[in-house]
Order: C-alpha cells, then structure tokens, then sequence
C-alpha cells in the first residue's frame, strides 16, 4: 500500500466510518485511494471551516473520534478556526491535510504554507510526516493522543510525495484494537490510581455550604452516570458552566443551572455564599468567574479533574485531585453513603433561590405578541424529545438556549464554549446527524451567525440529512448590540443586518421547505410542523430586535454585580450567613 491506502486501511481498523473533507491538489492522492474504499463515508462540505466544525460536532454528540480532511495551502489555513474551536473544547479530532511535495517544502511553493507552525498553539500535537515508512507509527500515535487524557486535535500533516509513496509492511501494525480501546488501555496505564480522598472528604464534612460546580469534562471523561450518582447522594446544590449544561439531567432537584455573565441569579448567589467549592471537570473560564477577586469570595476549593495543568491556574485549590473522574466520583460516593452530609438549611436556601431567582420568560403562547427569544426556547425545549440534540451558535439565541432548554444529557447541547465561533452550529449539527442518524438534531442560529456558513446548506441537501434550522431573526448582531446598549452609551456602530437575504428563499433553493412565523401564538405549531416533517425544514422565527439576555455581568465586574432588566445598578447580597461571619 502507499501512504493514501494505509490512512484509509488505518480508518477502517480503527472504525472510523465518517470523515469530512475537501479535495485539493496535495491530498489527491488520498481522494483517488477513497474510489477503490470500503466502509469510509467521506462528507464532502463547501468549505474547510464546515469540515471541522461538523468533525467537531461528530465528536461532541458521540463521543468519537472526529476527522477533517483538507488540501495544503488555503485548504489548511481554512480549517484552522474549526480546530482552534476544538482545542478550546477539549474535542478529539483528528486533522489530515496534504502538503507539497518534500522536495519543495521551504521554496514557497505553490499552496505552501507552515502548518505546523500556524497551529502550534491550537492543536494537542501535529506531525509533519517526512518519510513514508514513519505514517503508520504517527497514525497510531496520533489517533490515541487525540482522545487520551484530556482530548484534544491531533494534526498530520503530510507532503503529496509520502503520500504516492509504498509502504515497507513491517512498517504497517498488523493488527490494533480500535480507537476507543487503544485509548482507554493508554489511560489505564498512565492514569493515577484514585488518590487519597480522606482530605477532601474532611472539606465536605467541615462545610456548612459546599456547592458542587461542574464543566465540560464530565462529559468528556464519560463520567455523567458517576456525576449524577455522586450528586444525587450528597445532595450537594450543584450549578454549571456552559458545556457542563446537562450534567445532573432535566430532572434533577439539586441543580441551579449556569453560572456566570449570563447565569442564573440563584447559580450565582449560591457560588458567592458557599463556604466550599467542588469543581469537578472545570477549569474556573472568565465567563463563569467573573471578577476573579470577588469569586465565591468564602469559599475553600476542591479540584477534580484530569489534566494537572488546570490545578492552581486561576485560584489556588487546598485540595486538587487527578485522576479519572468516575473512579474519584464513585469513590466519594460511597465514602458519604456511609457517612452523609448534614446541609438541611443550605440545600433549604438554595432551593428557595432555585425557585425565585432562575431564568425568567413569560409565556405568552396564547397572545400574538411579538415573539421574545427565552419563551420561544421554552416552548421549544417543552415539545422536542427528551434526546434531541441542540446544535447552537454563538450570540444571544446562544445564551437562551442554555439559560431555558432543559437538557438532559450533556452530549444533546452542543455549544462553542472556549472560542465563542460563530457559524459553528450549522456544520456541527451535520457532523451531529451523521453521528445520531436516528436521533432528532436542531440547529438554533441568529441571522448573523446562519450566514457565516450557509453554504453547508448544499451539504444538507446533497446528504438529505433530516435536521431542523431554526434561524432567531432580530436583524442585527443581537449580542453586540446589546453590549453596545448597556456599556457603550448605545451607541450602535456596525450591527445593522437589515438587508438579511430573504431565508424562506435562499433554504428553498437547497430544496430545503420553509416556514416563517412573528407572533406569540404561532410558536408551538411552528415548532410541531418541522418536527414532524420527515425531512430538513428550516423555521424562520422573527423576533423583537430590542429584546435582551438577562442577567448579565458587566465585563470585568464580580458575578454579584448582576444586572437585569428592570433594575440594572442593583447589587444583591445573600440572606443566609457565609462560614466567615457564623465563625465571627
């Protein structure tokens, strides 16, 4: 085999069925082997940044490995937002792109570029393959890295010429188990043995409001059934970061929701009086801490969590734990089985924050006002199932979608968390679909961030994929607005989208049907009929331009500083005692 037959004999022994490309002139040679593939769907998207996301997003709703392939050159420069985005998110992806012939690497040939220069700092590890008979080893290598430990994209790149080139067959491994496997035993033997809790353990005990604050690893260590074991039995109030939405399930009494610039008032007052912190999977992001200095300003923390280098970042931890979180999660859960927490009237207090401080939305389903983004996401989050995935961008509609979908399993909302891209949800809703065939997938956008990549459209159609587009038109780049409305004297500078192209149109050019609804009353039929539809709908959701998400934390202010919309400048402060003033 040459280079291009043993990648593709590599997917097929790792089960890697879906990859998402764009053909060029260095990576040919890769396309001309697919012709003669078996068990490789290659998704051809229309542009490079849509081959990420929708690997990113593959990734995310499985749980697998995801896979973009593109040409050197403006084919590689144009994956790079997609794979920062992922290594923002800690994605496993694996990135293979061609490159010019080693012969010419370094005399600015044509499409050259350094790679792995540009991607330094947004890649896990990247390869430059020099000689054939190295591809094997680094393929293996690469696709282990890529989801071991913490995840994160893996880059190959890979000149024309290795790629022509045969391979020696004792360079090839005869026989591998597959990624996940290989993974895991990778894990299993350099991860710690669970560490010793009993200093944690005493923390618990010693507290009289420990919070539980849980991220995105959680989901990413598969640990969601350890979590919600451990919640349920410490019975711990429990808030969440952005990608940690999902973690305790829709169901769960304990939860607070998101905390933060665009958190609950309950997630946030509860963070501001906890004498303890329990971070479990989360890495303490400025969106969610606010002003460092003023975070849960009492509290002593607890760190969990497995990548070392998260430990003491930002605030300094009197107990950090590495290791594999349902190991730690299972154990912590059967230390305080035998031993519980005695916390009546903090879980008491949280409750009553839980109840009066949450998100709010009117429903106004049976008038015909004008639509309002939080109660459209209500009635949405009432009728889809309880699987259905939400694949959202990032602005205001994305912000509503955490605040007021009730999720019930961290892998339904997919999110751009670390990098905030926008145009990530559509493509990541078709990597989604191709992983979650028989499951229900929505893609929630604002008219700005849809025409960041409405070319993918033409995906939708080639592939007939099932999904919902759900476009909130407020005809401006809503979240700018809003902080330009709030901090900069509203002063509106550059976010007109007025002159949006007609959306009914534009989705029945792609063969894709469409519906537009602007009142109140219109939403839950709305909503029904792209369900039931068999194939892709989009939903066209006029909505008040004017409209805002409440609360938010001023940039750079304490998360306590929560404005709203009536009373903007009102700081509230926790009726319950914090540990400092009980002891005084």
């Amino acid at each position: 085999m040459n280079g291009a037959q043993h990648i593709l004999e590599a997917f097929q022994r790792h089960q890697i069925d879906t990859v998402f490309g764009y053909p060029g002139g260095c990576i040919m040679p890769l396309y001309d082997a697919l012709v003669d593939a078996d068990g490789v769907e290659h998704v051809l998207c229309r542009h490079e940044q849509g081959c990420a996301l929708a690997a990113d997003g593959y990734a995310r709703a499985s749980g697998r490995l995801g896979v973009c392939i593109a040409t050197s050159g403006p084919g590689a420069t144009n994956l790079i937002t997609g794979v920062a985005n992922a290594h923002r998110d800690s994605i496993p992806m694996l990135v293979i792109t061609g490159q010019v012939p080693s012969a010419l690497i370094g005399t600015d040939a044509f499409q050259e570029t350094d790679v792995l220069g540009m991607a330094l700092g947004i890649v896990k590890h990247s390869y430059l393959v020099t000689e054939a008979d190295e591809l094997p080893a680094i393929l293996e290598e690469a696709m282990s890295l890529a989801q071991e430990g913490r995840p994160g994209p893996v880059w190959i790149d890979i000149p024309k010429d290795v790629l022509l080139t045969n391979i020696a067959p004792t360079a090839c491994p005869s026989a591998a188990p597959d990624t996940a496997q290989a993974a895991q035993t990778t894990l299993t033997t350099t991860a710690p043995p669970c560490p010793d809790l009993s200093d944690a353990l005493t923390l618990l005990h010693n507290a009289r409001q420990p919070l539980l604050y849980s991220g995105g690893g959680v989901g990413l260590a598969g640990a969601e059934a350890a979590f919600r074991a451990f919640a349920d039995t410490s019975g711990l109030p429990g808030v969440v970061t952005l990608k940690g939405i999902g973690n305790h399930g829709k169901h769960s009494p304990h939860q607070l929701g998101m905390l933060g610039m665009h958190g609950s008032r309950a997630a946030n007052l509860a963070v501001d009086a906890c004498d303890l912190l329990l971070v479990i999977g989360a890495r303490l992001d400025d969106r969610a801490t606010g002003k460092l200095a003023d975070f849960a300003p009492n509290a002593r923390i607890i760190h969990l969590d497995a990548d070392q280098a998260e430990f003491h970042k930002l605030r300094r931890a009197e107990v950090a734990l590495r290791g594999d979180l349902s190991t730690m999660l299972q154990a912590l859960t059967q230390a305080l089985s035998n031993r519980p927490l005695t916390i009546a009237d903090w879980q008491a207090q949280c409750r009553t924050w839980a109840t009066t401080k949450g998100f709010p939305a009117a429903d106004n389903e049976a008038t015909v006002a004008p639509i309002h983004g939080p109660e459209f996401v209500r009635q949405l989050s009432r009728i889809t199932p309880d699987d259905a995935i939400i694949a959202c961008d990032v602005g205001q509609h994305q912000m509503w979608v955490a605040q007021h979908y009730q999720f019930d399993h961290p892998r339904h909302h997919l999110s751009s968390g670390g990098l905030g891209t926008m145009g990530f949800g559509l493509p990541a809703a078709i990597g989604a679909q191709f992983a979650r065939p028989d499951q229900v997938v929505i893609n929630v956008t604002g008219d700005g961030s849809f025409m960041m990549n409405a070319q993918e459209l033409a995906t939708i159609r080639r592939y007939r994929l099932p999904l919902k587009l759900i476009i909130l038109d407020n005809q401006c780049l809503g979240m700018v607005r809003q902080q330009q409305e709030l901090f900069y004297g509203n002063r509106e500078s550059q976010i007109d989208l007025d002159d949006n192209p007609d959306f009914l149109a534009m989705a029945r050019a792609f063969d894709i049907p469409s519906l537009h609804i602007e009142r109140s009353d219109q939403i839950r039929r709305g909503i029904e009929t792209i369900l039931a539809y068999q194939g892709p709908m989009l939903l066209h959701v006029a909505i008040a331009r004017d409209d805002n998400v409440w609360p938010i934390v001023k940039p750079g202010a304490g998360n306590r500083e929560m404005l709203d919309e009536h009373q903007r400048n009102r700081k509230e402060t926790p009726t319950t005692k914090t540990s400092k003033e009980t002891a005084a």
